[in-house]
């Protein structure tokens, strides 16, 4: 199993959000590339990076995406999200040389855009970010509910030849209250590869998701906040396979 730690990027800071609510934001530092530097020396094998600005819609942080990439992209597999809502900006981000994207509002708002993505970019390098709200895909930054359900927009992704989902449970993100194992399992069944994310806060989290034969794990706020290291996390996650 793989795990990735987090960095998301407000104004070119590594802020983690409680509930992905923009004015609930604690700010963990002010260097992105050195906090990417920090976990590849532990061993990260993927770090999963959220442009949070494009995602509200609010700017960029094309900057500080290529100085991690500049820092460990040539040890490191870079993850990367927020606001890829058109295909200009999935091709720019492409460009930047990271490894995989995650689409989420683009594709949970138009049934057309995934296919137009696998037009040009391999499946392989595409992630379908499927982040629910009671069961329902939340949009734009978690700004917006949509009304299609989560299990929908998984089987949109796996219809596609898209093998990655990355789903969260958006009422545990940052509330270090554990995963929503059944929910991630529930998608997997649709015959996706799925990563868990929300609620990571304990090596015990990391084996569950190991136990349930997920395909990943991202753990944020609980790392930044030292109740998880990162060396046994990822020791926890390879052990599962």
């Amino acid at each position: 199993m793989d795990l990735f730690p987090a960095i998301d990027i407000r104004s070119g800071r590594v802020v983690r959000l409680t509930q992905g609510e923009a004015m609930r934001l604690t700010v963990y530092g002010h260097d992105p590339a050195a906090i990417a530097e920090r976990f590849a020396a532990a061993g990260a094998g993927w770090i999963h990076v959220v442009d949070l600005d494009r995602a509200f819609d609010e700017g960029e942080n094309d900057e500080s995406v290529r100085r991690i990439l500049g820092a460990v992209g040539t040890r490191v597999r870079i993850q990367l999200g927020g606001g890829l809502r058109t295909l200009d900006r999935v091709q720019r981000a492409l460009d930047l040389g990271v490894s995989r994207l995650v689409i989420g509002t683009a594709a949970a708002s138009d049934p057309g855009f995934l296919a137009s993505v696998v037009g040009f970019a391999p499946p392989g390098r595409v992630a379908v970010g499927v982040d629910a709200r009671n069961g329902f895909v939340a949009v734009r930054g978690w700004t917006e509910t949509s009304t299609l359900r989560a299990e929908t927009l998984a089987k949109r992704a796996v219809a596609e030849g898209i093998p990655t989902v990355i789903y969260t449970d958006i009422a545990r993100d940052g509330m270090l209250e554990g995963p929503d194992i059944i929910g991630a399992v529930s998608l997997q069944r649709v015959g996706a590869r799925v990563i868990a994310s929300g609620g990571i806060s304990s090596l015990d989290d990391v084996r569950r998701v190991t136990e349930a034969g997920l395909a990943g794990a991202i753990v944020g706020r609980a790392l930044y906040e030292g109740r998880i290291e990162l060396g046994p996390a990822l020791q926890a996650a390879r052990a599962g396979g």
